[in-house]
């Protein structure tokens, strides 16, 4: 179960299997067959396969280019589907048989090209977990927790603790959230006030993603082991209720995402866990689109949050075009649209105190890097010192894993300390 689905022999067998498969279900069979309707199947799949990449692919709000070898494979499930249709009189049971699995096969090799675009599912027990709710390695209860705080020795680790946070402002139909509990605050009977990190994830993902595929937990268990067992909470938020969701942490037709991440999870945080009060003392840092909310939230909430990780986030929220945006994030408001674009909220906000950032992004996401220097220059502008690192990698969790877990430190000690205006970019050249 813990073969990867990103490389080694598992991908290369199945792509085997399923070509194997698809040139058994086309067959030789008569003449008629391999003069006509080969070159109709070939034909139809390229026709099917360029229409569901261009127009297709912007419907379902997939922005960024998709390999080769995605649309190769999905031709290859089209061809599957038309072999199906079109032999399915002529054929034999087994030859139908045959042709459905490919379509299965060829599907299933599509998707985790995907996968490996995007590097979601990096094991076939991640994937399976995944679907079936498994709970996370370390993962407790609220009623579980009770049984593990105040004692005398410090804990080796943190815990995970999944919370159904009431959506007593927002009125938000999130998905369970977890939290991260270091190991301090399981030691003696009275607590510190500790510092917060919330944590948000992709556009398309749930409050797990963090701890799956970015190793916070892992991260923070091995800060808090170099620091007698001290480490900000972390809190792995749900910002869209569901999978497929984008709503940019904003509020508006898709839910009061905003209201969800800076009130009900702030008020039930302090409050449950004994969480600081202070906004110095709170944190967001997200991936891909929960690097865009993590600035957004920052600047138009600096009396909750006063730091901020951006990995890869966008100029401003966004789904597939800017009339696209507007009308599904914001309902068609326009004075709402600009409300939550980063620029115009610091630019009328006026001078920040005490607020302080990092973006970071990789060598082959070109336009995240202009969009993050202008981000970090009109940040300097009002007081908001910040830093923009580009490191090897492109648009992955194999990226925002490594870079977030560099920042970690950072981010740590900032919880505490000033910060100044600031505007700075550091190249990271390859080890």
């Amino acid at each position: 179960m813990r073969v990867s689905l990103l490389g080694g022999w598992f991908p290369v067998v199945l792509d085997v299997i399923a070509a194997g498969v698809l040139v058994v279900a086309v067959g030789w069979r008569d003449r008629w067959w391999r003069s006509r309707a080969v070159p109709m199947v070939a034909g139809g799949a390229v026709l099917l396969t360029l229409i569901a990449a261009y127009p297709g692919a912007k419907v379902v709000g997939l922005t960024d280019p998709l390999p080769f070898s995605v649309w190769l494979w999905f031709g290859a499930a089209m061809a599957g589907l038309i072999v199906l249709a079109a032999g399915w009189r002529s054929a034999r049971w087994w030859r139908r048989g045959t042709a459905a699995v490919a379509v299965g096969l060829a599907a299933l090799v599509c998707a985790n090209q995907i996968n490996q675009f995007v590097g979601y599912y990096p094991t076939i027990d991640s994937a399976v977990n995944d679907w079936t709710d498994t709970p996370l390695p370390g993962q407790v209860s609220m009623s579980g927790l009770a049984h593990t705080a105040g004692t005398t020795k410090m804990p080796p680790a943190g815990r995970l603790v999944a919370v159904n946070i009431p959506a007593t402002y927002s009125h938000f139909k999130h998905r369970q959230e977890l939290v991260y509990l270091p190991p301090i605050w399981f030691h003696g009977d009275h607590r510190p006030a500790l510092p917060v990190v919330e944590l948000i994830g992709g556009e398309r993902g749930g409050p797990g993603d963090w701890v799956r595929l970015g190793g916070a937990v892992q991260v923070s268990d091995a800060y808090a082991h170099r620091h007698h067992g001290y480490a900000p909470i972390l809190v792995f938020v749900d910002a869209t209720q569901r999978f497929d969701n984008d709503t940019e942490c904003v509020n508006g037709p898709r839910g009061n995402s905003a209201d969800h991440l800076d009130r009900d999870i702030p008020h039930f945080v302090e409050k449950e866990f004994g969480a600081s009060q202070n906004p110095r003392q709170w944190a967001v840092a997200g991936f891909s689109m929960g690097g865009t909310c993590s600035l957004d939230l920052v600047v138009e909430h600096p009396d909750v949050f006063d730091h901020f990780i951006d990995i890869s986030g966008d100029l401003a929220p966004y789904t597939s075009t800017p009339a696209a945006s507007l009308h599904d994030l914001y309902g068609g408001n326009v004075a709402l649209e600009k409300a939550n674009e980063a620029l115009l909220v610091m630019r009328a906000h006026g001078r920040y105190t005490n607020v302080n950032g990092l973006f970071l992004t990789s060598t082959q996401e070109l336009r995240h890097q202009h969009e993050s220097e202008e981000l970090s220059k009109a940040a300097a502008k009002v007081g908001i010192w910040s830093r923009v690192e580009i490191s090897p990698g492109t648009h992955v969790w194999q990226f925002a894993a490594p870079a977030f877990a560099t920042a970690y430190p950072w981010l740590a000690n900032q919880l505490a300390l000033p910060a100044g205006p600031h505007h700075e970019t550091r190249h990271t050249k390859p080890a």
